[in-house]
């Protein structure tokens, strides 16, 4: 139900029986599954999932202490809904989508009360509405009518709603108008604003699904030197505690060269969104200079909100980021973390006293997550554009162990496997993505992007460096036992090699002002810096040269600092210059 709809509107018609934490039963109630409901006195929302001849089973978003058998509840009749317009960018919600500046301002402070409501976007705000087609014109759904300017980064498209039939065009409006107010007419009766309801757990109608070939950018060199992730793509983050999944994925919702970002905090702790809005709006958008908020809706459901709004929060992220995708926008979904959703649906189960699967998660964990991950994708859409959503989950197994349900029902899944490691982030290696056990099944049908708007030899370069790594894995057994001075000349220079790749290439600083983004060609000059390197290093051991002195050059230290420096192109030419120079001079 959209959140604008006032409780007065609703009729009063069940009981509450029992309560046990976050669900309730109540008798005599009419009603329908996925329906939302006013539990008790307060007016708590909560929703329909369980019917049982007269009993109904309601889960509710808020916090139920004090409510008791015998209050009322009152059905509204409509699934849970969002409120789709202008105005969700640069703005927060609960995991229901009220917007929390709102109650903030409305409660005169910090700590949320029962029972507060408000719409999910501003009814009263005008909006300058500039229209994009005439009297006389057929339009159908998913038609864009007109534009508003949402942020100075994003025109909001005006569509015709996907569950209208569509005609003729018989009145345009244009200049300022409230989201509620109608902009366009059509013969049929139907009037178009640019307000829109939509429920969360149904997925907007979309054409079909194409295979995605464009890469998301992120600007992070292990992802998008080893591991991309496809516009479009699924992909998945899990770690154990400390390894920097958040941060990690904060980074993707700076750089990423998403269109928009839904950057959902689901039941993670309240720092941690604070980080993200304190930062967003002071750093710039690398694509177009303005501040990230522009581009960013954040939906807030921290640890210390009621269980139940995790399970709807990521509900509500994706059905927002469909509403941008059908506008032919490219989406990038963050969900952090996916584990503490399950954990939430592991509750309501237990609760219900439904049959436990593995580890007492419910036996529909693989289905729910299967039915979240498949609403992203490149789509072509009813309109005839096209549009995409980029899912990125960050899973928190116990432990670390990725043996535990959430982390291998989500693995059957996405594409992209970006697996955290707590050694490496005990090393201070970061980002922690370990490079054996990581993987993407993108990266062939990305590789002719990379190779037409990077580099020709892109797949050949990236293929070394993984040959490099992976013979590096296989050599620290044999170190680990007899010492590295035992091997042969070439293994020895080849671990010395790699550990540049370590080094040099795979590690970026986030909070380094230059180190934080780096730009697809930059990506690519420093890897051929540190091949350079490896090709004059062994032309040098053929010639007789021992590999102390080899690794002993000035220049190979500098290799290092590639990733700090401002003028990197000059920088990385320094480099290969002076490895040339210095190596040959050697024999």
């Amino acid at each position: 139900m959209s959140q604008a709809e006032d409780i007065e509107s609703v009729d009063e018609d069940g009981v509450i029986e029992s309560v046990s934490g976050p669900v309730v039963t109540a008798t005599d109630l009419d009603a329908r599954m996925n329906d939302v409901v006013y539990v008790g006195d307060e007016g708590l929302m909560g929703e329909v999932i369980e019917i049982e001849g007269n009993l109904t089973t309601i889960q509710v978003y808020e916090e139920t202490s004090g409510v008791g058998p015998g209050e009322p509840v009152q059905n509204t009749g409509e699934p849970l809904s969002v409120d789709l317009g202008p105005g969700m960018l640069d703005s927060i919600y609960d995991g229901v989508q009220r917007p929390l500046d709102v109650l903030e301002e409305k409660m005169g402070t910090a700590f949320l009360d029962r029972g507060v409501d408000a719409p999910g976007i501003d009814l009263e705000k005008q909006w300058e509405f500039v229209p994009e087609v005439e009297t006389g014109d057929t339009v159908e759904p998913g038609d864009v009518v007109g534009t508003v300017e949402e942020t100075v980064t994003i025109d909001h498209k005006v569509m015709v709603p996907p569950d209208y039939e569509g005609g003729e065009v018989t009145s345009v409006g244009s200049g300022e108008f409230t989201v509620e107010e109608t902009v366009v007419e059509l013969d049929n009766g139907e009037a178009i604003q640019m307000h829109q309801e939509w429920p969360v757990r149904e997925a907007r109608p979309a054409g079909d699904k194409e295979t995605p070939t464009e890469p998301l950018v992120t600007g992070q060199r292990v992802q998008d030197g080893l591991f991309p992730l496809a516009k479009g793509g699924t992909a998945a983050i899990p770690g154990p505690f400390g390894s920097g999944k958040t941060v990690t994925q904060q980074q993707l919702a700076k750089w990423s060269d998403a269109d928009i970002v839904v950057y959902i905090g689901c039941g993670e702790r309240g720092n941690e969104m604070t980080e993200v809005i304190e930062d967003f709006p002071e750093l710039p958008d690398p694509q177009t200079g303005n501040p990230l908020m522009a581009r960013t809706c954040l939906i807030a459901n921290t640890s210390n909100m009621p269980v139940a709004a995790r399970e709807s929060c990521i509900y509500t992220g994706i059905t927002i980021a469909e509403y941008y995708r059908d506008m032919g926008y490219d989406v990038a979904l963050m969900a952090d973390s996916t584990s503490r959703w399950a954990e939430a649906m592991r509750e309501i189960s237990s609760r219900l006293e439904e049959m436990p699967g593995e580890e007492g998660y419910p036996a529909y964990l693989a289905a729910a997550l299967s039915e979240f991950y498949e609403r992203a994708g490149k789509f072509q859409l009813i309109n005839g554009g096209e549009g995409s959503i980029s899912v990125v989950g960050a899973v928190s197994p116990p432990g670390g162990d990725f043996s535990e349900p959430v982390t291998q029902n989500t693995l059957r899944i996405v594409k992209t496997f970006w697996a955290l490691d707590a050694d490496l982030a005990e090393r201070r290696h970061f980002p922690s993505i370990n490079w054996n056990e990581s993987y993407s099944l993108y990266k062939d049908q990305l590789d002719p992007w990379w190779e037409s708007n990077v580099a020709g030899d892109w797949a050949e370069t990236r293929q070394w460096a993984v040959d490099v790594l992976d013979e590096e894995d296989e050599l620290q057994e044999i170190v680990q036992l007899v010492g590295k001075d035992a091997l042969p000349e070439d293994q020895q220079l080849t671990l010395e090699v790699a550990r540049y790749l370590r080094e040099a290439w795979l590690q970026q600083n986030a909070l380094h002002d230059v180190d934080t983004y780096c730009e697809p060609e930059k990506t690519y000059r420093m890897l051929t810096a540190i091949k350079t390197f490896n090709d004059e290093a062994f032309e040098a051991l053929d010639a007789g040269v021992p590999p102390e002195e080899i690794t002993d050059v000035d220049a190979a230290p500098q290799l290092n600092r590639m990733g700090t420096a401002e003028e990197w192109e000059e920088f990385i030419d320094e480099i290969e210059n002076d490895l040339k120079e210095q190596l040959r001079a050697l024999y």
